[in-house]
C-alpha cells in the first residue's frame, strides 16, 4: 500500500491527534495531583523542542502559574520538516526532531524546578504509514518491520476494505483493526504489543513524565488501553483523544474508566456561540450531553483545529479567540488546555527556527504565536488558579452576546462579544474591596498595572468595551486606572501619536484605527478612525491623547460591502508619552 499525501493525512487528522486527561486511581483527573493544589491549565506547546520548552518553562510558565506542558511526541519519527511527521513512528528511541533522549531528560527536570509538570504526547495505535525509510536517529524500517521491535503478525491486517483502510465509522471493527490513513496499525489486543507499549511508556514515567496523551486513542479498543495502563509502574495523568462523531460505533463516553476524554464537541460549542450563534447558551456546559466536566479536557482550539477549521484560532477576527480562551478559564467545565502555536502557510508547515521556540513579553514573536503570553490568558490563569472548584453564581445575560458570572465568593467574569459597550451593575458573592481587571494587568504592591473595579455592598458597576471583557478575584487586589499619574495631574497634557499601519487592500477597502479608550473610539467601529492611504501600502493618521496613557487598540479594514474585518489577537499595546509626539509603526497581521 503507498502511503496517503499530507493533504489525504490532513484530513483525517482530527481523528489522529487529539487527547483527554485523568488519574487512574482519581475521578478528578488532573487536579487531584497538581503541583499545588490549584495549578490546573495546560499548555500544549506544539512542536517547541526540549530545550526550549525548558527555557519557557523557566522564564515564564512556571511563574506564570501554569501547572502543566503537553509536548510533542519524544520518540523516534520518519523524516521530514511536515509537524505530522512527528506522528509517525519508527522506534522507540527517544531522539526526535524536539531534540534527544538527554535534553528531553533536561526539560523535564527543568520544568519540575518551576513547579511545572509534564504530559507527554504518546502514540499507542500505530507506526508510520509510508512503505520503508530510515527515521530520524537513523533506524531503518519498513511498514510491517521496526527494527526488531515489530513484525508483521504484530500489526492488524483487517481485511474488511480495499488497501485496508478505515472507511466507515459506524463499523467498530473498521475504527479499531483497520488503518488510519495507511499508518500501520498495531495489534494492541495481543499480549506481546501491549508489552512493548507499557515499556516504553514507562521509560518515560521514568525520566519523569507526569502524564500521557493517547493520541488517536479512539482507534484502540478502550480494554486494551486499559491492559496496557494497568502494567505500568506509576499511575500518570492520562489525556485520551476520542473525537465524537454522531453515530458513529466508538463514542468518548467509553473510555472515561482509562482517563479524561479530550470533548470536541466543547469545542464546537465555543466556535458556534463567538461566532455569532450567542454565548448565553454556555451556562449549563454540563447538561449538553458531553462527558461529564469532571472526565473532560477541554480546548478552544488545537494543532488540528486550527488547520482544519473546526475551531476558533488566533486568526479569527473581533477578539472572539481571546474572549472565548477568556471564558474557557473562567468556566468550570473541564481541564482547560491553551494551543502554543505558530503561524503557517500551508497546513503542513513544520515549526519555524526548527522547533526552537521564542516569545515576545506579551505574546507573538516572529512566527510564534506564543498564545499561553497574551495578558489575557495569563491573568485567567491566575483567575482561575484562585476560584479552584467554586461553583457558577450570579449568572446574567442580557443579550446573547453578553455574559458574566461569580465562581462562588473567589472570581467574576462578564464577556462583551457585542459589536458596543456594555455598562451594567453587576451582583456578587465577591467581598467588599479594590479588585484588578486581570485581563490587561496584575496586581502590585497593592496596585493594579490595568484597571480596577471596586466592590461595595456586593455590588460593582463597569463599563466593558465591545469584544472585550473584565474578571476580578479574590488573588488580585488593588487600585488603579489603567492610566499612569502625570507628574502634574491638574494638567496632564498631551501627545501626538502618529499610527503607521503597512497593509495591502484592494480597491474600495479601508483600514481604520479602533481601541480601549475614548479618542480611540472605545472599541466601538463606528467610531474608530480612518487612516490615510497617501503612502500606500503604509496607511497613517495622527491622534491627540492624553499624556502617560496606556491603551490597547487593534486595525480594521472596512469592507467594500460596510463590514469590517479585525486584524488577529492578541490586541496591540502602547502607553502614549509624556510629552511631544510619537510614531507606531506596524503591519497588518
Amino acid at each position: 500500500m503507498n502511503f496517503k499525501t499530507a493533504s489525504f493525512l490532513l484530513a483525517a487528522l482530527p481523528y489522529v491527534l487529539s487527547g483527554p486527561l485523568v488519574s487512574l486511581n482519581s475521578t478528578n483527573g488532573l487536579a487531584a495531583r497538581a503541583p499545588s493544589s490549584s495549578k490546573s491549565v495546560i499548555i500544549q506547546m506544539f512542536e517547541w523542542t526540549w530545550d526550549s520548552v525548558a527555557a519557557e518553562c523557566t522564564n515564564f510558565i512556571g511563574p506564570a502559574g501554569y501547572g502543566y506542558v503537553q509536548v510533542s511526541p519524544p520518540q523516534e519519527h520518519i523524516t521530514g520538516s511536515q509537524w505530522w511527521t512527528d506522528y509517525q513512528p519508527v522506534s522507540y528511541i527517544l531522539t526526535s526532531k524536539r531534540g534527544n533522549r538527554s535534553q528531553f531528560q533536561n526539560m523535564i527536570s527543568t520544568c519540575h524546578a518551576a513547579g511545572v509538570k509534564v504530559i507527554v504526547d504518546t502514540i499507542f495505535n500505530h507506526m508510520a504509514g509510508v512503505d520503508s525509510g530510515t527515521g530520524v536517529a537513523g533506524s531503518p524500517f519498513t511498514h510491517y518491520v521496526y527494527n526488531g521491535i515489530y513484525q508483521n503478525q504484530d500489526f492488524h491486517h483487517c481485511g474488511l476494505t480495499p488497501g485496508d483502510d478505515i472507511q466507515d465509522y459506524t463499523s467498530r471493527a473498521q475504527v479499531q483493526t483497520c488503518e488510519l490513513e495507511n499508518l500501520a496499525d498495531l495489534a494492541t489486543d495481543t499480549d506481546y504489543v501491549r508489552g512493548r507499549l507499557a515499556t516504553y511508556a514507562n521509560d518515560l514515567l521514568a525520566l519523569g513524565a507526569d502524564g500521557l496523551r493517547l493520541d488517536a486513542a479512539k482507534h484502540i479498543a478502550t480494554t486494551d488501553i486499559a491492559n496496557i495502563l494497568s502494567r505500568l509502574t506509576a499511575k500518570p495523568y492520562i489525556t485520551q483523544e476520542v473525537i465524537f462523531g454522531a453515530g458513529e460505533a466508538v463514542q468518548p463516553s467509553e473510555y472515561v474508566n482509562n482517563g479524561d476524554v479530550q470533548e470536541f464537541r466543547y469545542t464546537s460549542a465555543l466556535k458556534d456561540a463567538f461566532s455569532g450563534g450567542g454565548i448565553s447558551s454556555l451556562q449549563n456546559l454540563d447538561n449538553q450531553g458531553w462527558v461529564s466536566g469532571t472526565q473532560a479536557n477541554v480546548f478552544v482550539a488545537n494543532h488540528d483545529t486550527e488547520r482544519n477549521g473546526a475551531s476558533l484560532n488566533h486568526n479569527s477576527p473581533s477578539n472572539t479567540y481571546v474572549l472565548a480562551m477568556i471564558f474557557s478559564l473562567a468556566h468550570p467545565y473541564g481541564t482547560p488546555t491553551i494551543l502554543s502555536s505558530y503561524t503557517f502557510s500551508t497546513t503542513d508547515d513544520g515549526a519555524p527556527n526548527g522547533g526552537a521556540g521564542s516569545c515576545a513579553a506579551n505574546g507573538s514573536s516572529g512566527s510564534w504565536v506564543c498564545e499561553h503570553r497574551f495578558p489575557a490568558m495569563a491573568g485567567m490563569v491566575g483567575f482561575r488558579n484562585n476560584v479552584g472548584s467554586a461553583a457558577i453564581t450570579n449568572w446574567v445575560s442580557p443579550q446573547s452576546q453578553q455574559i458574566a458570572f461569580g465562581r462562588g465568593a473567589l472570581g467574576f467574569v462578564a464577556i462583551n462579544n457585542a459589536d458596543s459597550a456594555w455598562t451594567a451593575t453587576f451582583s456578587t458573592s465577591l467581598p467588599d474591596g479594590a479588585y484588578c481587571n486581570v485581563i490587561n494587568g496584575n496586581s502590585t504592591a497593592g496596585a493594579c498595572t490595568g484597571t480596577g473595579f471596586t466592590v461595595s455592598g456586593g455590588k460593582f458597576t463597569a463599563t466593558i468595551n465591545a469584544r472585550d471583557a473584565i474578571a476580578i478575584h479574590t488573588g488580585a487586589l488593588g487600585t488603579g486606572s489603567g492610566i499612569v499619574t502625570p507628574t502634574n495631574p491638574s494638567n496632564p497634557g498631551t501627545v501626538t501619536v502618529t499610527f503607521q499601519e503597512t497593509a495591502t487592500t484592494t480597491f474600495g477597502e479601508n483600514i481604520f484605527l479602533v481601541g480601549s479608550i475614548s479618542q480611540l473610539g472605545s472599541w466601538a467601529p463606528a467610531s474608530a478612525i480612518a487612516l490615510s492611504s497617501a503612502s500606500y501600502p503604509v496607511w497613517s493618521v495622527s491622534v491627540t491623547l492624553p499624556a502617560n496613557t496606556s491603551f490597547q487598540y487593534k486595525f480594521i479594514r472596512k469592507e467594500t460591502d460596510g463590514t469590517f474585518v479585525w486584524e488577529s489577537d492578541p490586541n496591540r499595546q502602547a502607553t502614549a508619552g509624556a510629552s511631544g509626539s510619537q510614531t507606531i509603526t506596524t503591519s497588518w497581521r
